[in-house]
C-alpha cells in the first residue's frame, strides 16, 4: 500500500459530511451505530471497516457444467468513494469448490476466516502505517455480507411463503391453489398509513377483505440472534443440507445458525446481510416485460394464472371465458395487443447507445420469435430506469403506465450516488403505494419474493449508504477476472 493510499485509509473520520446527504457507507446508520456501541474500535481511525461478498461462478464459463466454485471477496469500506470499490483495493479470500447443494456447509470453508477476523477483532494485528511511519496496532471488523437472493439461503431460505427475511413469519404470503406457488399479492396494504383509502378498498384487492394490521416489526440484530440460537449451534458435515430445524417453512426459514454469529460484535451490527438491488431489480424488470409482452412461456399471465384471479380478486373481465369447445383468455389491458408489441421490439431493433452507457440491446431482440434473449444484470437496469417509460408510453393506459413509470423512478433514485434521507424516507412511503398499485392491475401470480422485498430496499439504503457499495456488480466483474 503507497503513502497516499494510507493516508485514505482515515478519510472516513475527516470526511465532512452534509446533514441528510450520504455519499458513502460511513453517512450511513449502520455505521454511526458502529462508533456509538464500539467506542474503543472508532477511537483508532485506521481500523478496518470491512464487507464481505460470497459469488459462485463456473470456472468452466459452461452453464451446462455441473461444476462450481464460491468467491470469498472482502473489500475496504475506509476508503474515500473514488476508490473504494476499485478491484485494486478487494482481496479475493479464498476460493470454495463445490456445487450449489453444498452451499449450507458452507461454514466449514468459511470457519477460517471467521476465526481470523475475530482474532484481528480482539487482539489486532501490529502493522505499519507508512504515511506515518509508525507501527500501530490495526483491528478490523466485519459490517455486513453482499450476496444475490439465493445466496442468502445460506442463512435463511429463500423460498416458499417465509421467504422474506425482514418479514420473515410475520408476511401474509399464501399459496396460489391453481399455480401452486407463493404469491405476496397480500402483503403490501399492511405497510401504508392506518387512515389510508386502500386499507379499506374490498373490490380492488384480495376480494372482500379490508386490511387493518400494521407492518411487522424488524427484529434487532439481539433479537435475530436470540430467535437463532434456538435452534442449535452450526451443523457440519456434508448431510447437514438435509436437516431441517422443527417448523421449518411453517413458523420459520432458518437452515441454520450462521457462523457469523461467532464474531462477538455481530448481533450489534445493524446490517448484516444485504438485499442485493442488482439481481432484484433484474427479476422485477423481466417480470414486468415478460407480463405487459405476453413472452409466450415466462408471462405471469397464464391460465392458472386467471383460474387465481377468478378465486382471489373482483376482476370479471379477466377471467376465462369458456365454451363447448374451448377455453379463451381475454387480454387484459395491461398486455400489450400483437401489432404494438411489434412496433416495441422495432424501436428496441434501432436503439443506439453511447459508449459505456450499456451494451448494444438491440442485438438481443429476435424480431421472428418477438423476444429478448441473453439479457444480462446490466441491460436489465438500463432497460428498467430509462427505457420502460419510454417503450410503453403511447400503448399502455395511463394509470398502468404511470404505476410503472412510478417502479422505474423507484430504481432510478435509489441507485444514485449520493442519497438524501429526506428522499429515502419518501421512497420507503411511495414504494408501498405503487406496490399497492400493482396489486390492481397485475393477477397474484405476478407477485413473488423479488416484487415484495422492494419495500425493504429504502430501509437498507438509510442504514447502508449509497447501494453501489452493497451490490453485486463490481464482484460479478471481478468473478469474470478469477475465471480468465
Amino acid at each position: 500500500m503507497s503513502p497516499r493510499t494510507a493516508e485514505h485509509m482515515t478519510w472516513h473520520q475527516s470526511h465532512d459530511a452534509v446533514d441528510g446527504v450520504m455519499v458513502h457507507p460511513s453517512d450511513g446508520k449502520a455505521w454511526k451505530h458502529f462508533n456509538s456501541v464500539h467506542p474503543h474500535f472508532s477511537a483508532e481511525s485506521r481500523n478496518v471497516r470491512l464487507g464481505l461478498c460470497i459469488d459462485k461462478f463456473n470456472p468452466f464459463r459452461s452453464f451446462a457444467a455441473p461444476y462450481s466454485c464460491w468467491s470469498v471477496i472482502l473489500m475496504v469500506h475506509n476508503l474515500p468513494p473514488g476508490i473504494c470499490m476499485r478491484p485494486e483495493f478487494m482481496f479475493l479470500s479464498m476460493v470454495i469448490p463445490g456445487p450449489s447443494s453444498m452451499v449450507r456447509n458452507i461454514d466449514v470453508y468459511l470457519q477460517s476466516l471467521i476465526d481470523e477476523l475475530a482474532q484481528l477483532w480482539s487482539s489486532g494485528a501490529l502493522t505499519y502505517d507508512i504515511s506515518r511511519k509508525q507501527n500501530f496496532l490495526m483491528r478490523a471488523a466485519l459490517m455486513w455480507t453482499i450476496n444475490d437472493f439465493p445466496a442468502y439461503g445460506m442463512l435463511w431460505s429463500t423460498h416458499g411463503k417465509l421467504a422474506c427475511p425482514y418479514c420473515m413469519e410475520n408476511n401474509k404470503a399464501f399459496t396460489l391453489t391453481n399455480g401452486a406457488k407463493a404469491s405476496f399479492f397480500y402483503c403490501h396494504r399492511r405497510f401504508l398509513p392506518h387512515n389510508h383509502r386502500y386499507r379499506k378498498n374490498r373490490k380492488d384487492f384480495f376480494v372482500g377483505r379490508v386490511e387493518k394490521d400494521v407492518a411487522p416489526p424488524r427484529l434487532s440484530g439481539e433479537e435475530l440472534h436470540d430467535v437463532v440460537s434456538e435452534h442449535g449451534d452450526i451443523v457440519f458435515g456434508l448431510q447437514s443440507g438435509k436437516q431441517k430445524f422443527p417448523g421449518f417453512g411453517l413458523t420459520h426459514n432458518w437452515v441454520k445458525q450462521s457462523i457469523f454469529w461467532e464474531l462477538p460484535y455481530w448481533k450489534t451490527n445493524l446490517l448484516r446481510h444485504n438485499l442485493d438491488i442488482m439481481h432484484i431489480e433484474k427479476n422485477v424488470f423481466e417480470n414486468i416485460f415478460n407480463i405487459v409482452m405476453d413472452v409466450k412461456g415466462k408471462t405471469k399471465d397464464n391460465i392458472k394464472a386467471r383460474l387465481d384471479v377468478a378465486l382471489f380478486c373482483n376482476r370479471k373481465n379477466m377471467e376465462l371465458v369458456c365454451d363447448e369447445s374451448r377455453v379463451a383468455k381475454p387480454r387484459a389491458s395491461f398486455v400489450l395487443e400483437k401489432n404494438a408489441q411489434l412496433l416495441v421490439y422495432k424501436w428496441l431493433k434501432s436503439l443506439f447507445f453511447l459508449d459505456g452507457h450499456a451494451s448494444n440491446i438491440s442485438r438481443l431482440v429476435n424480431m421472428e420469435e418477438c423476444i429478448l434473449y441473453w439479457m444480462k444484470s446490466h441491460d436489465c437496469h438500463v432497460f428498467m430506469q430509462t427505457l420502460i417509460p419510454l417503450a410503453f408510453r403511447d400503448f399502455l393506459p395511463n394509470r398502468i403506465w404511470d404505476t410503472l413509470t412510478e417502479i422505474s423512478h423507484f430504481f432510478r433514485d435509489l441507485c444514485s450516488s449520493k442519497l438524501n434521507v429526506d428522499h429515502i424516507e419518501k421512497l420507503e412511503t411511495n414504494i408501498v403505494e405503487t406496490l399497492c398499485k400493482l396489486e390492481m392491475i397485475f393477477p397474484p401470480s405476478f407477485f413473488n419474493s423479488m416484487e415484495h422485498l422492494l419495500i425493504h430496499l429504502p430501509f437498507e439504503a438509510k442504514v447502508g449508504g449509497p447501494i453501489q457499495y452493497r451490490w453485486m456488480y463490481l464482484f460479478e466483474r471481478l468473478d469474470i477476472t478469477v475465471v480468465m
